[in-house]
């Protein structure tokens, strides 16, 4: 379908390229820090200059076989922009109509880990329980289970209940981490995948736990706006670049 072992470096204009090494950066960076669901989960990117179109992983990759030239281009309608079939499921339905709804957004990243689909199996959702849960204070949406993301009349339903947010928990299922790019998309992803883990290991055996107060958990949350000004993945970014020239360098090409 897709010729990984062909370069698209040079067919390309350079801000595509860079959003293609970035995204193919989270989809390795993922994977090292153990996110696999065999071949489900996505993360997306608008392409620069192409409002109307995405780029997504193959749905038949392993998030640790993704590359920069193996990333293909979609329309919001499923449409393919090279040898490959029609984009279908739940990249289609999930990120094609987050992207067609909210031109604010450019990136979507959509996981069910065991950590976060566990708390939104947890009637209260995110609790405050731990300083990676402060990002989210009063920040993420909530949606309910419909079965699973093949169908069109799936769209609207997220897409409603993802409003204005930029993040939220797809009860039953998994999160949504989205954002205007890449690399902050994956340090507020980083957060919330944490928060998560945290929080099934505090309430494991119905532990007795200590929920934030509000007034601490607002005044976090806007600290947290402030670490990064920029808001373009800080001092982690780099750093999480730097794993990847280590351990798996083939992500680029």
């Amino acid at each position: 379908m897709n010729n990984i072992t062909k370069s698209l470096r040079h067919e390309i204009s350079q801000a595509e390229w860079e959003v293609r090494v970035e995204l193919a950066a989270c989809y390795r960076l993922l994977a090292h820090f153990g996110l696999s669901d065999l071949s489900y989960n996505h993360l997306s990117a608008r392409v620069p200059g192409f409002p109307d179109l995405f780029l997504v992983k193959p749905t038949h990759f392993f998030f640790e076989e993704v590359t920069a030239s193996s990333l293909l281009k979609f329309d919001f309608l499923g449409n393919p922009y090279q040898d490959s079939p029609p984009n279908r499921g739940g990249a289609h339905i999930i990120h094609g109509g987050i992207l067609q709804a909210r031109p604010d957004l450019n990136v979507v990243f959509h996981t069910h880990s065991p950590a976060n689909a566990g708390v939104s199996a947890q009637k209260h959702g995110l609790l405050m329980l731990s300083q990676h849960a402060m990002p989210f204070f009063n920040r993420i949406a909530y949606h309910d289970f419909g079965g699973f993301e093949f169908n069109e009349d799936q769209r609207a339903p997220i897409i409603h209940s993802l409003g204005s947010f930029n993040y939220a928990i797809l009860r039953n299922h998994g999160v949504l981490v989205c954002g205007q790019n890449i690399p902050q998309t994956f340090v507020d992803y980083h957060y919330l995948e944490t928060a998560c883990k945290i929080q099934i290991n505090a309430l494991a055996g119905n532990a007795e736990f200590s929920i934030i107060d509000a007034t601490v958990c607002e005044k976090a949350a806007m600290q947290y706006q402030t670490i990064d000004p920029n808001r373009h993945g800080g001092k982690d970014w780099p750093a999480s670049l730097r794993l990847l020239e280590r351990h798996y360098p083939d992500y680029r090409t």
